[in-house]
């Protein structure tokens, strides 16, 4: 064996197919951040295209409005393409989106740019938990999975500490050579092995998942095939997707999808982690942070320092969470990070409210900072990450683009409301009121989702497929021996 071979092991071939996946999400990180400082600079009294209040909610959510399209179109891209084509068509609307607010001298070219990333960032939420699930070995995916919110971390702080120094059209240059440098890493990636298997491609299967894991996971590689080979059979897959032609038998085979409880609990599960993910407060964090900074903190310190301290404490969060998502089940950290994530909302409603009040007995710019850090590190250390390791491990192969898109779709909702909303929450009801709401929310969120869901943790993706299908592992078992020995 060469010494390059030696070097360039499975986990290698992992870590660059998932570096593209994980990329193109560092770009969400840094399409989110960037509002965070564009907005001041469109307010400032020299600027070039200046912005009141409305318009500059309409900037800043309407990227979310696009998320819901781009949730609908990648599942069909996904399912027929496959998701190398999925991933690179996924970039080119962030592309565009970031040439055009490089040449943008008016609000409506802001817009139609931050609709165009919206619409890649509607494609790659519901693409990358599953490319990486497909990808990588159970026992890395989970790491691989938590380093897609360390990626969006990392853009958020990218994003933050060049727009706290140089202006936003220049800032969005930077950002356009991270999307092509991301481009040329997926024209370089393989096929996911799964969706070749789906299309009854074993033998390029075969290569490609050998090629990305080498020769010591081939149980799941076979029974993974077998699985395939079985519903083709059996189920008849291959002749149902050929009568989909009409919407008559459409409208059927929809109609049965919904009553398999491997189609509909997956999707109820991923309906409320992401719904929780997004109300525990992240974009709030990293989208309206200089309101919430003067709110919070007051404007007697340096918002520039605290700004790229919070991101760089969320960056070391979710580096930490790496760790204990490795070692602990899904199910407990999801509970402990939602409860902290609870307490610090609380924590810090409790906090402006008596600050605005005036009724605090004592109080200093550092209480605000720590009770904001404490409530990044809720964020950067579980609620963001954990919805995108289990949005990876959830939906099984047959129908995993759609039920991600169906779910991720409360995903890009919650956003768009969430932003959108913001301004006319803090001036009616006050950051307090806002908190409690969304306090609610998450605790209602992470109620329903601690009941319904399975550990998932150290499974294989068709271990836990065939839990959710109710099928036993020792029937499976016995019935694949007797292939063998048949």
């Amino acid at each position: 064996m060469s010494r390059k071979s030696k070097w360039i092991t499975p986990f290698v071939k992992q870590s660059f197919v998932t570096s593209g996946v994980t990329l193109n999400l560092a770009g969400h990180g840094i399409c989110n951040g960037f509002a965070a400082i564009l907005l001041p600079q469109l307010q400032t009294p020299d600027s070039t295209i200046p912005i009141d209040d409305s318009s500059g909610s309409w900037i800043v959510s309407v990227s979310g409005f696009a998320l819901v399209v781009g949730n609908f179109m990648i599942p069909v891209i996904m399912g027929k393409y496959g998701r190398r084509i999925a991933s690179m068509v996924s970039l080119i609307p962030m592309l565009l989106g970031w040439i055009g607010i490089i040449l943008a001298t008016n609000i409506p070219m802001l817009i139609i740019s931050r609709l165009l990333q919206g619409l890649s960032m509607g494609m790659g939420t519901t693409l990358g938990p599953v490319l990486i699930g497909e990808y990588t070995s159970p026992k890395n995916r989970g790491a691989f999975l938590t380093i897609i919110s360390v990626m969006i971390s990392v853009g958020v702080l990218i994003v933050h500490t060049l727009g706290s120094y140089l202006h936003w059209q220049t800032t969005a240059v930077y950002c356009a050579f991270i999307t092509i440098a991301d481009l040329i890493i997926v024209l370089l990636s393989p096929e996911s092995p799964s969706w070749l298997a789906d299309r009854g491609k074993y033998d390029e299967s075969k290569k490609v998942f050998r090629w990305l894991r080498g020769d010591g996971e081939e149980n799941e590689l076979e029974r993974m095939i077998t699985v395939r080979l079985d519903e083709e059979t059996n189920i008849g897959v291959k002749e149902t997707k050929s009568v989909l032609t009409t919407l008559k038998n459409r409208k059927v085979y929809l109609k049965s999808l919904f009553k398999r409880k491997e189609f509909y609990k997956p999707i109820i599960i991923m309906i409320h982690i992401y719904t929780l993910s997004q109300w525990a407060g992240v974009n709030i964090l990293i989208t309206y942070t200089v309101d919430l900074l003067d709110r919070v903190i007051g404007k007697d310190v340096d918002l520039a320092l605290v700004i790229i301290t919070l991101d760089s404490q969320r960056i070391i969060s979710n580096i930490i969470g790496v760790y204990f998502i490795k070692k602990m089940r899904r199910r407990f950290m999801l509970l402990v990070t939602g409860f902290l994530a609870v307490i610090a909302m609380l924590a810090t409603a409790l906090y402006s409210y008596l600050k605005q009040e005036d009724l605090l007995l004592y109080d200093h710019p550092l209480i605000g900072i720590l009770l904001l850090h404490f409530h990044m590190l809720t964020v950067g250390l579980g609620s963001l990450p954990i919805c995108y390791i289990i949005a990876g491990e959830l939906f099984p192969l047959e129908f995993r683009s759609m039920a991600g898109g169906i779910s991720v779709l409360f995903h890009s909702t919650s956003f768009f409301i969430i932003v959108k909303t913001v301004p006319f929450l803090f001036k009616n009801i006050g950051l307090h009121g806002a908190y409690c709401l969304y306090t609610f929310v998450v605790s209602y969120c992470l109620l329903i989702s601690w009941w319904l869901l399975p550990e998932t943790k150290d499974k294989t993706l068709q271990e836990i497929e065939d839990e959710f299908r109710g099928t036993s592992d020792t029937g499976k078992t016995i019935e694949l021996l007797s292939m063998d020995i048949a």
